[in-house]
């Protein structure tokens, strides 16, 4: 699997970039399987916000202080799943925490929504008030049941669970700053990488406002490759699709007069 080239794309408009930060030894091991990114990866692209980083790390407080600073000083927006329940490797929120240099305690607020949460169904003890420690300054990410998450700076801390973190990315899509969705076509070259690699290089070359990706794949014996043309811009996408069209034609008509 390959990009051609990753040009600025978008005529000049700013591409809002993103990156998640999954954290947990269950990720690592193989015990649990993450279904966080693919789910935030297709709600991100859908509203123009450009997912460029993942990164894997395990409950260690140093690894995770490092990584979101990492993150959030390189991209506009970080999105964190896991870590964040009651138990003693919970550690997601003071990592965050140190990350940005401040405190945490127990908030009001987060409290008040714990104790309403539970009222009348299980008691608040000292470890499920862990859920309620939030960085000093920072806002609740709170979806329509269940815990908060945390809001602070551009950085989302969100759980790991796949139906709450669901829950607070649903929460937290309408407050992004986002641009314009990314378009793409996808063709099937009908032919393997080898054979179109140097004249696809001089089409994304000819149309710097897209980006080309190569993705070879294997079918009943049969060795292709499937090209995607990205563009923000309906024409840019028309004009760029036409030419690997064209392109395609002509190797095809090259090979078949040997």
């Amino acid at each position: 699997m390959s990009d051609i080239d990753t040009p600025a794309v978008g005529g000049g408009e700013r591409v809002v970039t993103a990156a998640m930060l999954v954290i947990g030894d269950e990720i690592l091991s193989g015990r649990t399987k993450d279904r966080n990114i693919g789910f935030v990866a297709d709600r991100l692209t859908e509203i123009g916000v450009d997912l460029k980083e993942v990164r894997v790390v395990p409950d260690e407080q140093d690894r995770i202080v490092e990584a979101v600073r990492a993150l959030s000083a390189s991209w506009d927006l970080v999105f964190t799943s896991g870590g964040i329940g009651p138990t003693h490797d919970d550690i997601t929120a003071d990592a965050v925490a140190a990350a940005f240099g401040v405190g945490i305690d127990i908030d009001p607020r987060a409290e008040a929504i714990l104790r309403r949460r539970l009222e009348g169904r299980a008691e608040v003890n000292e470890a499920r008030l862990r859920m309620a420690r939030i960085p000093f300054g920072a806002d609740l990410i709170e979806p329509e049941n269940g815990m908060p998450g945390v809001r602070i700076g551009n950085v989302h801390v969100m759980a790991g669970v796949p139906a709450v973190f669901e829950a607070m990315l649903k929460v937290v899509l309408p407050t992004l700053d986002h641009g314009r969705p990314m378009l793409s076509e996808t063709i099937d070259a009908g032919m393997g990488e080898g054979l179109i690699a140097t004249p696809l290089g001089a089409v994304q070359k000819a149309h710097p406002k897209t980006v080309i990706g190569s993705y070879p794949y294997e079918r009943d014996g049969r060795y292709a490759t499937n090209l995607v043309v990205r563009a923000r811009d309906p024409g840019v996408l028309a004009a760029a699709v036409a030419e690997v069209r064209a392109m395609l034609d002509e190797v095809r008509n090259a090979r078949a007069a040997r």
